[in-house]
């Protein structure tokens, strides 16, 4: 053999050489896109099963919307033909005339009841007229404010600003 041809040799089996490890690189790149391939995969079946769950979730609760809005109009409508149905009563009832007072003692209680009969009309014509704004407007909705209760005297301190310290004098350099 001459020296041309055992060059050659060695030429050849470096380009062989080079081409196995690029050919090792590329498989270790492959299978490590398989891998993240199939990951892929698995957290697509995952989200659609979180999908299917989110919208099963939904339906459920627009089906106990419907269900609640259907007992809350059924509800509304009966108090409303009960508050119609209780202001013809009033409406219709006679007044009954008041016996005379016997003694001072049944004329105080008298005078108490018709107080608190009248206290009591009041009342509820104050309800109805309520009842009939709230049937003029619907849309109009009513916030309440929390109502504040008092602290205990022990919690009066317990979060209130440190007194801020004093800057550091140090040593200055």
């Amino acid at each position: 053999m001459s020296i041309v041809a055992l060059a050659m040799n060695v030429l050849l089996a470096a380009l062989l050489a080079a081409a196995l490890a690029m050919g090792w690189r590329l498989n270790r790149r492959l299978k490590s896109l398989r891998d993240s391939h199939d990951r892929f995969a698995v957290a697509v079946r995952e989200l659609n099963t979180a999908a299917a769950r989110a919208e099963q979730g939904l339906a459920d609760l627009r089906a106990s919307t419907d269900e609640a809005i259907d007992l809350l109009a059924d509800r509304i409508e009966k108090g409303r033909a009960l508050a119609a149905k209780l202001e013809k009563l009033t409406q219709a009832a006679p007044t009954a005339p008041t016996p005379p007072p016997r003694t001072a003692a049944a004329a105080s209680r008298a005078r108490d009841e018709d107080e608190l009969d009248l206290g009591q009309e009041r009342r509820l014509g104050a309800l109805l007229a309520a009842a009939r704004e709230a049937r003029a407007k619907p849309e109009r909705l009513v916030r309440r404010e929390p109502v504040a209760r008092p602290k205990p005297a022990f919690e009066d301190d317990l979060f209130d600003d440190p007194a801020p310290e004093p800057p550091f004098r140090g040593v200055r350099r």
